[in-house]
């Protein structure tokens, strides 16, 4: 058993693991900004240590400062949430290195899972299907144009590294995608410090699909099934449910098609821990793999709601090396559920950041309503970070209930001081579309350009 945990994260992630370590009788330690120093992470925390100054690049990104407060309170482990460190290999590595023990993938796993076109070669050898294009990494305009007219466009150019949508282009002819080339290599040099970018077909209208995974040290991997986040701005998440409507209405045997597929290719990995292996789907059924996420998910309180299996303590329970006590046949779905990722942005000027002190801060609850988040009346949220305020999510026993209850709640959210994207989020679950599960990951911008935005602007 774990004595003390540091806590290499922020916001509500970080909340989110100081519970479950709570209820595993594990001591925690908060690192922390000097922009986070009123964080309800700090003050929920055993102990807390400061790393340094606002942007991230100085506090939470600096691997040599968490490894240092990680040995000065003598620490057994170190769960480092999502984004910012939590799928760096040399960070696990340190880790290790260090004898602190990494919750999360193996530094051998990230490495194979290190960017996207390495898994994508990776699920290519596992027999997942991808969709066409560049064997490894585009070099220049000329490879870039070749493989283009080899494949077809419309093609996307993307990033290897990082992800929320940043250093990824569409490419509809020969001029667009030299565009595009430049544009996505310069953003993912600037978001991510790695320019390097593939270039894969693009699917029209798809479905994003994503299969949540658990795996131990003692080769035992299961899913916990599917998560529909096609419900997307700019490529970045805004509402997710589970169970897909689509594998629901229309498509009930991609389920084991694609668990078993996840499940797969998380075996060829040795992977461990908590991941997420997602893919898309076209309209006829036919899926393709994108990417493993190799940590826990923005949206992973859904799966936890139909399976009723708690994510982020079965992590800690695979890195203490425990054998996981649940098969893939005890892993049984119940009900819906839907989560609105709710962000300090201003629906009404193009969803602009939106920090600031919050004035007046009310959760709402009732049965079903879960709230996941680190915001409180008098927080102020930094500029430096995501603007993620926290995540509402509702269970219900079918998809009409659970989006019946989402309405409810987001009527009852009430955070005034900064703009919030809740009006946006209520006005889709009035959208007729959304309510027959009929949707793609151009349902926002559908939503924004066609026909229905005066009455989308009225009800915002």
């Amino acid at each position: 058993m774990f004595e003390k945990i540091l806590v290499a994260n922020r916001g509500e992630i970080a909340v989110r693991i100081i519970r479950a370590c709570k209820e595993l009788n594990i001591r925690t330690v908060a690192v922390y900004s000097e922009a986070d120093a009123n964080s309800m992470h700090v003050q929920m925390a055993d102990e807390a240590i400061c790393i340094g100054k606002g942007a991230s690049s100085d506090s939470y990104l600096r691997i040599d400062r968490i490894i240092s407060a990680a040995e000065i309170a003598d620490v057994d482990a170190i769960h480092p949430g999502y984004g910012f460190l939590s799928e760096n290999a040399h960070f696990a590595d340190v880790c290790e290195n260090c004898k602190i023990r990494f919750i999360g993938p193996s530094s051998q796993a990230m490495n194979l899972l290190e960017n996207k076109a390495t898994s994508r070669a990776l699920a290519k050898k596992a027999g997942v299907p991808v969709p066409p294009g560049s064997d490894g990494l585009i070099e220049n305009e000329q490879e870039a144009l070749k493989i283009a007219q080899k494949i077809g466009y419309p093609v996307m150019i993307k990033a290897i590294a990082g992800g929320g949508g940043r250093g990824m282009r569409v490419a509809h002819n020969d001029v667009s995608l030299i565009k595009g080339y430049h544009t996505a290599r310069t953003e993912a040099e600037k978001c991510f410090g790695n320019s390097a970018v593939y270039i894969e077909k693009f699917i029209e209208n798809p479905h994003h699909i994503e299969f949540q995974i658990l795996g131990d040290n003692k080769g035992n991997i299961i899913h916990l099934g599917e998560r529909d986040c096609s419900i997307q701005r700019r490529n970045q998440k805004i509402v997710e449910e589970t169970p897909s409507p689509l594998i629901e209405n229309k498509f009930k045997d991609l389920r084991k098609k694609m668990g078993k597929a996840a499940i797969r290719l998380a075996e060829v990995a040795h992977y461990t821990s908590a991941g997420t292996v997602e893919f898309i789907v076209d309209d006829n059924g036919n899926f393709y793999f994108l990417e493993v996420n190799k940590r826990v998910q923005v949206e992973h309180p859904i799966t936890e709601e139909v399976t009723g299996i708690d994510i982020v303590r079965q992590q800690i329970l695979i890195a203490m090396g425990e054998p996981l006590r649940i098969s893939q046949s005890d892993v049984t779905f119940k009900g819906h559920a839907i989560e609105c990722r709710i962000n300090a942005e201003d629906p009404f000027d193009d969803f602009r950041p939106s920090p600031g002190r919050i004035e007046m801060y009310y959760a709402p609850g009732g049965r079903g309503v879960r709230v996941d988040s680190h915001a409180y009346a008098g927080y102020t949220i930094p500029p430096h970070y995501d603007s993620l305020i926290g995540k509402l999510i509702t269970y219900g026993k079918d998809r009409r209930e659970a989006m019946d209850k989402m309405a409810r709640a987001l009527g009852e959210y009430m955070i005034t001081g900064v703009k919030t994207t809740i009006p946006f989020e209520l006005a889709i679950m009035q959208d007729p579309n959304f309510r027959r599960g009929v949707y793609t990951t151009n349902f926002i911008e559908q939503l924004l350009g066609g026909p229905r935005r005066d009455l989308i602007e009225e009800k915002i």
